[in-house]
């Protein structure tokens, strides 16, 4: 979070100087503090996300890649004569824990084409499909399985720093 501070401090300043690098070192490192400090972040958090890149970076391409191809399914439902649409509202349950996967969920499901959720209650995705073959396999969709991937990250985080608190009692 720190580089981002620094680097957004330098990409607002329109330019690069050794005394705007200096200066948005110092500006970066108060910010730095103060979201440690109040907004309930920290260092292992960032290490956290770090490790999480990866798998950020895969799911971005993923959901890019299913992009592409929903419209093309949406484009072949649209010129297709012999076939009739179907659309469909579909509701199902995630076990996905956090509130950040759920919402990162449903919105990979709003942006490929042909699916909008239309909400988002507890467990339960409601999804509006424009077709009944565009929600096939939605409860166990590769979105799903990176988004547990990262999850199951959070939780090992959680277990090795409670078993370190416990040691250190």
């Amino acid at each position: 979070m720190y580089i981002v501070f620094l680097l957004l401090w330098i990409l607002l300043n329109g330019q690069f100087t050794w005394e705007i690098f200096v200066f948005g070192l110092v500006i970066a490192g108060g910010m730095y503090a103060f979201t440690c400090r109040f907004l309930d972040y920290s260092i292992e958090k960032d290490v956290l996300l770090f490790r999480k890149l990866p798998y950020i970076l895969a799911y971005i391409l993923i959901l890019i890649w299913e992009i592409i191809k929903s419209n093309m399914s949406a484009i072949r439902l649209a010129l297709s004569f012999r076939r009739e649409v179907e659309p469909v509202i579909v509701r199902f349950h995630t076990d996905l824990k956090s509130n950040a996967a759920k919402v990162a969920l449903a919105n990979s499901i709003t942006l490929t084409p042909g699916t909008i959720t239309v909400g988002l209650e507890g467990d339960e995705l409601i999804v509006h499909a424009l077709d009944v073959e565009l929600v096939e396999g939605i409860e166990e969709s590769v979105f799903v399985r990176m988004l547990r991937k990262m999850e199951q990250m959070d939780e090992n985080v959680k277990k090795k720093k409670k078993g370190r608190g416990n040691w250190h009692e």
